[in-house]
């Protein structure tokens, strides 16, 4: 429970539902007192969960549809000496089962539509995504997908290919990454290019018959499977042209790197060690001082806009910010520096909305020292348009920080060589407008 409550504090901002309780009772006939719903998830013994539904469903009252957390156990199995049996279903979650939407609702032999039905509504009120099997089978849709999985890799590691690690590595740093949004039909029409996934099928089909895998028993690939694959396919991609679905690929990509970026793990470390490289061949001092300094441009994207369609305010606040940071590294705020125990802390902010920007603007950021003393340096930064009109300014205040001490410090002389003349010439430019402005203060 404290796992998830820690995720979903960082989940999402919306107001959640009251929390509910924990009861410990002593039989399964009091665990289904006075209750609309059962989820069972008692461990992958047949007899035992039977024993445990047939006890619960002889008190609990005809209206409670019973749900079923098992892996592979069929339904028509668990439902066998239950009272009203057609209220069962399997609704097979998945660890973490408070992050991952999926749940597999399957049911037996005598489930009702109406039982299959109300589960999905359950299912869906807790933010889940159910996904309705047309027949049952052993292991359902998933499970068998990932013991596929895993069966191949036991063979990688029993012939010495690969290693436990090696084999993770390869998926979480490859098609892994891609499997978190899109499945593999859908990844294989984009590789199908144009012509999509009858293109695709006519280029990788023979490779069925080749040992690509210890999985040699597949289907016969005629023309009625083909067809099949094909218009599946076609329904599943809607009227999105294989560009756009490269487009979304590429944006979901994105945005699941960068979030694997902020905890430092996965391919999110790996963009991380990779920005660090560039960001460390990239600094260079500033050459022309006698003006602002352009030390970022960046095109806004999708994630970036906010409901009206324009960039979201706190934006400009993350450009501002990532702007001056390059200006930062550019007279030699380095990973080397920060090694020494010395940093600049924010002292104060002030961002100005000038005009709007939407997805797909270029946005120049430049860079003006306002004032510069012993621990502190106070920048001003604005954000245009390529045409020069203005969207919005920064202004921060930062002071030099002895990190290991908690206080003040001097600023690096090694930073100073660079900056203070930079200081310098700054101080010969007309005061950008609005520097200094409080909030609420009257446009003149």
């Amino acid at each position: 429970m404290a796992n998830a409550r820690r995720a979903y504090a960082k989940l999402t901002f919306a107001p959640l539902p009251r929390e509910g309780s924990i009861t410990f009772v002593d039989t399964p006939e009091e665990a289904v007192t006075g209750v609309d719903f059962v989820q069972e998830s008692a461990p992958e013994r047949v007899e035992l969960k039977q024993e445990l539904l047939a006890r619960a469903s002889r008190v609990a009252p005809a209206h409670v549809v019973f749900g079923s957390s098992t892996s592979g156990i069929l339904p028509s199995q668990l439902q066998r000496d239950m009272t009203f049996p057609e209220r069962l279903v399997v609704g097979h979650p998945f660890n973490p089962v408070y992050l991952l939407p999926l749940v597999e609702i399957c049911g037996g032999d005598k489930t009702s539509l109406d039982a299959r039905e109300r589960a999905r509504a359950v299912y869906e009120l807790i933010g889940m995504r159910p996904l309705m099997l047309r027949k049952e089978i052993d292991g359902f849709v998933a499970d068998r997908l990932m013991e596929a999985m895993w069966r191949e890799a036991l063979w990688l590691i029993n012939d010495g290919i690969a290693t436990a690690e090696e084999i993770d590595d390869a998926i979480r740093f490859g098609a892994g990454l891609r499997w978190s949004f899109m499945g593999t039909f859908l990844v294989y029409r984009i590789a199908g290019g144009e012509a999509g996934m009858r293109h695709f099928m006519a280029q990788f089909g023979p490779t069925l018959k080749w040992p690509w895998t210890k999985l040699m028993n597949v289907p016969e690939l005629d023309d009625v499977l083909l067809e099949k694959i094909v218009s599946q396919s076609d329904a599943q991609a809607g009227n999105r042209t294989i560009r756009e679905l490269e487009m979304l690929r590429d944006d979901c990509l994105v945005a699941v790197m960068q979030g694997l970026k902020q905890v430092g793990f996965g391919a999110g470390e790996t963009l991380a060690e990779y920005e660090k490289k560039l960001f460390s061949g990239a600094t260079q001092a500033p050459t022309v001082i006698n003006q602002p300094i352009e030390v970022q441009r960046r095109r806004i994207t999708a994630d970036w806009s906010d409901y009206n369609g324009h960039t979201n305010d706190s934006r400009y606040m993350q450009l501002s910010s990532e702007a001056l940071d390059a200006f930062f590294r550019s007279i030699g705020f380095s990973n080397e520096y920060l090694a020494t125990g010395r940093s600049f802390y924010t002292l104060e902010s002030h961002i100005r909305y000038i005009n709007e920007s939407k997805v797909g603007d270029e946005i120049v950021v430049t860079a003006q020292v306002i004032s510069l003393d012993e621990k502190k340096v106070h920048l001003h930064s604005v954000m245009s348009q390529t045409d020069g009109t203005v969207v919005a300014t920064g202004e921060h205040i930062y002071l030099h920080v002895d990190t290991r001490l908690k206080k003040a410090c001097p600023i690096g002389a090694e930073l100073l060589i660079v900056l203070a003349p930079i200081a310098e010439a700054h101080a010969n430019l007309s005061k950008p407008e609005g520097v200094g402005r409080f909030v609420g203060q009257s446009v003149k």
